[in-house]
């Protein structure tokens, strides 16, 4: 009998069985892929490897305008991928380590529940049969492939999502992105940067989804001054072989062809398959009455006493850190430890160059805007380049929201997403001090204005 059984090896999953196995508790993590979940294989790690081996190439390239001369610059398709599988391997590497040294005993499997025992749950995996007072569910998301004529015939072929991209040992002469979401115009940023030729199509009228409108566009613009044709407002109607079809706003029919067509157009939750329904646990519905995720509480407590879940399973805040931090409440909440999740100072990053990162309320009381050049340390070391850093107050003038455009935003946003959490005002933050010369004092000097 175990005290927690986890389905998943994610970071909800193994953040929560570290935790847990520190703690002293007997704790069995089931994972049927590897450990790390989709974040270590097949997102965030490998994509922001990609990312940084495209930086390095835009440096170079651009490297006369710091006054230093690199001719030729060139990638080596082959070794940037190469590298890719290696960070991958030594960070999973490092999980197993820390599951051993906590104690966890990790089955490589599909787990699922199979109904209640004498003194908690049952659970299967491999044909064998494993019991545990508590049960965490991590089981994370998956990329939706929509039901648009030809899409999911073509997977394979020249349709992929993020897993098959990252398998690629040929770069694409040319690629069709469907969904200018976070994935997408992430993917569309390394094969811009690496030559390829890049068309993104999304439905909505602003790339990047529900992050700040302002932002996106100045994004949109600087990738537009770089190559990549953007396709707003338009609308999927099919997958031809090598070509996508879609509609413009006017009604026009259109297609454009890629050697390679990346389908970047969510993530849903992994629900089936798992045993949920054996013991009873309830489902969260959207508007229309479909379920979404798993229904929880602030400490990650399902309708089943017992039963915990975290991470994208959820179908809430779909990000990594967020499954962190989730998994860490379930484990404290079974521990007997007063714990709960907060949702308002979740930071969102965008890994283009340049990056985006946002936390907090998008609206409040009031405003207030800087361009990321009043800080020394910005114009030093981005020539060229172009941010813009937004502060949102509430009305009795606290921080409820920082959003950033410019390099290294995604090293910036942890102190935004400390003061919205701490309810910290503009008189607080003043009188903080930040280090001279970094690109993090903008954050005061936009509220210093407010």
């Amino acid at each position: 009998m175990y005290d927690i059984a986890i389905l998943g090896g994610g970071p909800a999953g193994y953040v929560a069985a570290g935790k847990a196995g520190e703690a002293g508790q007997s704790v069995l993590l089931i994972e049927k892929n590897e450990l790390g979940g989709v974040c270590l294989n097949e997102g965030c790690i490998p994509t922001k490897t990609l990312l940084y081996s495209a930086k390095v190439l835009d440096t170079a390239r651009h490297a006369d305008r710091y006054g230093v001369t690199v001719p030729e610059a060139a990638i080596d398709f082959g070794a940037i991928f190469k590298r890719k599988t290696k960070v991958v391997k030594k960070l999973v590497g490092g999980v197993k380590v820390q599951m051993r040294n906590a104690g966890v005993e990790v089955v490589s499997g599909e787990g699922v529940i199979t109904g209640r025992g004498a003194d908690g749950f049952t659970l299967r995996c491999n044909e064998t049969d494993y019991e545990a007072r508590n049960i965490l569910v991590c089981t994370g998301s998956e990329a939706v492939v929509p039901p648009i004529p030809g899409l999911r015939e073509g997977l394979g072929g020249a349709v992929v999502t993020n897993r098959e991209i990252l398998q690629l040992t040929e770069q694409p002469a040319s690629l069709v992105v469907i969904g200018g979401g976070v994935i997408g115009m992430e993917f569309a940023s390394f094969f811009n940067s690496i030559g390829t030729q890049v068309t993104v199509i999304e439905m909505l009228p602003k790339i990047l989804g529900p992050m700040d409108a302002e932002l996106s566009a100045l994004l949109q613009a600087q990738y537009e001054k770089k190559g990549v044709t953007f396709r707003l407002n338009c609308k999927v109607v099919a997958v031809e072989g090598n070509e996508v079809v879609y509609e413009t706003p006017e009604g026009e029919t259109c297609r454009v062809q890629g050697d390679r067509i990346l389908v970047s157009v969510g993530r849903r939750a992994r629900l089936q398959g798992i045993g949920l329904e054996n013991v009873g646990v309830e489902l969260a519905l959207n508007p229309a009455g479909k379920p979404y995720g798993i229904k929880v509480d602030a400490q990650m407590r399902t309708s089943v006493p017992g039963v915990y879940a975290a991470g994208d399973v959820t179908g809430f805040s779909m990000l990594a850190h967020t499954a962190s931090r989730e998994g860490e409440v379930a484990v404290n909440t079974i521990l007997g430890i007063a714990d709960q999740m907060h949702y308002n100072a979740v930071p969102g990053v965008v890994y283009t160059n340049p990056e985006v990162a946002g936390v907090g309320a998008l609206e409040g009381a009031r405003t207030v805007s800087l361009p990321m050049a009043f800080s020394g340390r910005f114009v030093a070391e981005n020539e060229r380049g172009e941010g813009l850093c937004k502060v949102v107050l509430d009305a009795e003038n606290r921080v409820i929201g920082v959003h950033m455009l410019g390099n290294p935003a995604s090293e910036l946003i942890h102190g935004a997403a400390i003061a919205i959490e701490q309810h910290m005002s503009v008189e607080q933050l003043e009188r903080v001090i930040f280090p001279h010369p970094t690109v993090s004092e903008i954050l005061k000097e936009t509220v210093t204005r407010a």
